[in-house]
């Protein structure tokens, strides 16, 4: 059985900076009311998230943090399981999520996903669509047990059942079928090919002895034709060399052409520089009247002087320049004759590195034929193919054995997981349950003065009739109606939880159920049924303050100042 003891939040929705804790356990009965906006439903979203990662309303996980502060979200929830204390830490920006037993964190070497799953599989024992069946009932996002698929609705029971291990065993299975179908095709196909090699082994054997001469023959002459291809390529793996020898002789200047091509560059730039700075003086003398510095008048045969000075320079350079052009002309045109050279030597190396890798391979292979003549002349390879065939054949014989073995498990895991399935084992332990369930059911609508015979069947699809024994569905109710069958089903999943000792706790949460859908008399008779839980921790969030405070043992009022939450008990 699982103990809520408490639950706390801070910057968690509309709460601030300080935490607002709930004792879970304290009263049978607690009534919550509060404003509407003033956070009442918090406490669901919050139990919810901290054990599951997700709130119980559709509220995206970015929003769950308070937008005032947004830093520090965090909610814990401490709670037993016999002797365990357990409590779940978890948090957003940062994110944190952390698990304690006995006052010690668990090891969070796995990933997140992998920690959840130990939390409910583990811990917990049941997971988000069965907490939700068993301790929440809500009137916003919550989906009631008859709106979900049948697929859900099974598994919530057999949660509740504690019977889902036969799913988890089905599953294994499963996985264990499909693996023992791949080994016996992959057997299969090895049988199918050591069978052939078998036939190509009697028939090499038989050929053997019926074609040595014209085996070694052959051989002989494949290798004759390979030392007449050995022979060209390593004529033309000469030429190669040759050419590459003449053609390299070609560009012996090759180093020294770069560096003069690269001085070249370095005086055109140079010269370039010279007549920019020749041309700039020129233009100095010829703008200017006075100098822009110390402002006195520059003479005229000074600048005259000056202007055909510079302009002689100039000149000399732009001579010099052309010829420096020619020159560079005459070095790029080098450059590209050695380029072209150097090409055709790199084609030659790879023509030669192709045909010393075919020479390799040729080589290779005619010392293969070698061997194999070698042995058809003395008479080995006979020998050594017969115990080639020998041992094929006593594969071809185990593999006989693995697939028998594996026919027989396959048979017997088949057996079993006809078994497991939804029609099987599981089936025959929803059928007994089921007088009981439908037993209390009834009980329960009846306790809330809703007089029909409600049955579920193994597939939990629904039977409804009238005492006039007209038959409804469900979808058929009014919202009242819908909320007494919702509340008959709750109760009915927790006392077949205790039964089991499954999904068991003390733990009951009831948003809104009385504001809108339930009459005075439906709320009178639950009322009723809520005083007769014993030992559970009953929690009831409504609007309804002025009629129900004094029917609950306690009381927490919901206020909001200043945009954030407090709590008063």
């Amino acid at each position: 059985m699982i103990h809520f003891e408490t639950v706390k939040w801070k910057n968690f929705l509309s709460t601030g900076n300080n935490f607002t804790e709930i004792q879970l356990d304290r009263n049978s009965t607690t009534l919550i009311i509060g404003e509407n906006g003033s956070g009442k439903s918090t406490i669901l979203d919050a139990l919810c998230f901290g054990l599951f990662g997700k709130p119980f309303r559709n509220i995206n996980k970015g929003q769950l943090l308070n937008s005032v502060n947004g830093t520090g979200g965090l909610v814990e929830v401490e709670f037993r399981i016999g002797s365990k204390k357990v409590k779940v830490v978890r948090g957003i920006k940062p994110n944190v999520f952390e698990i304690y037993i006995n006052g010690k964190m668990y090891n969070q070497d796995a990933n997140a996903r992998d920690y959840q799953k130990y939390l409910e599989q583990q811990i917990l024992k049941l997971n988000y669509r069965s907490f939700t069946q068993v301790v929440i009932l809500g009137s916003s996002t919550f989906v009631p047990f008859m709106q979900l698929k049948a697929r859900h609705r099974r598994e919530v029971v057999e949660e509740i059942l504690d019977i889902q291990i036969f799913s988890l065993m089905n599953m294994l299975l499963k996985q264990k079928l499909k693996t023992i179908s791949d080994d016996i095709r992959d057997i299969d196909y090895q049988y199918n090919l050591t069978e052939e090699k078998i036939t190509l082994q009697e028939k090499y054997i038989d050929e053997m002895f019926m074609h040595k001469e014209k085996l070694i023959k052959e051989k002989t002459s494949l290798m004759s034709n390979n030392e007449e291809e050995i022979f060209k390529k390593n004529s033309d793996i000469k030429f190669y060399t040759q050419n590459n020898q003449e053609l390299l002789a070609q560009i012996t200047d090759s180093d020294k052409i770069n560096t003069k091509h690269s001085k070249l560059k370095d005086i055109q730039s140079q010269l370039k520089e010279k007549h920019r700075s020749h041309t700039r003086l020129v233009g100095f003398f010829e703008s200017n009247e006075d100098c822009p510095t110390c402002q006195q008048h520059i003479d005229e045969a000074f600048k005259s002087s000056m202007i055909d000075k510079k302009k002689g320079e100039a000149d000399k350079v732009s001579s010099g320049m052309k010829e420096l052009k020619d020159e560079l002309e005459k070095v790029l045109e080098r450059q590209k004759e050695i380029n072209v050279i150097g090409a055709k030597v790199r084609d030659n190396e790879v023509h030669i590195a192709k045909e010393n890798s075919s020479l390799i391979q040729l080589e290779k292979f005619n010392a293969t034929l070698q061997s194999e003549i070698d042995q058809l002349n003395t008479g080995e390879v006979n020998n050594i193919d017969h115990d080639k065939l020998n041992d094929l054949k006593k594969t071809l014989s185990g593999l006989d054995m693995q697939k028998s073995k594996l026919r027989e498990e396959q048979i017997y895991s088949e057996a079993s997981r006809n078994m497991l399935t939804d029609t099987g084992i599981k089936t025959k332990i929803i059928k007994q349950y089921l007088p009981v369930m439908n037993k209390l059911i009834n009980t329960y609508l009846t306790s809330m003065e809703f007089y029909v015979n409600f049955t579920l069947n193994e597939n939990f699809d629904e039977t409804i009739k009238s005492r006039y024994r007209d038959e409804f569905t469900y979808a058929s109710f009014s919202e009242g109606e819908k909320m007494r069958i919702d509340l008959a089903l709750l109760f009915t999943w927790r006392a077949i939880a205790k039964m089991k000792n499954s999904t068991n706790c003390n733990l009951l949460i009831l948003d809104e159920i009385f504001d809108s859908s339930l009459d005075g008399t439906g709320t009178d008779e639950f009322l009723k049924i809520l005083n007769t839980l014993g030992d559970e921790n009953v929690f009831v969030i409504s609007h309804k303050q002025d009629i129900l405070v004094d029917k609950f043992r306690s009381t927490i009022k919901f206020e909001k100042n200043r945009n954030f939450s407090h709590v008063s008990i």
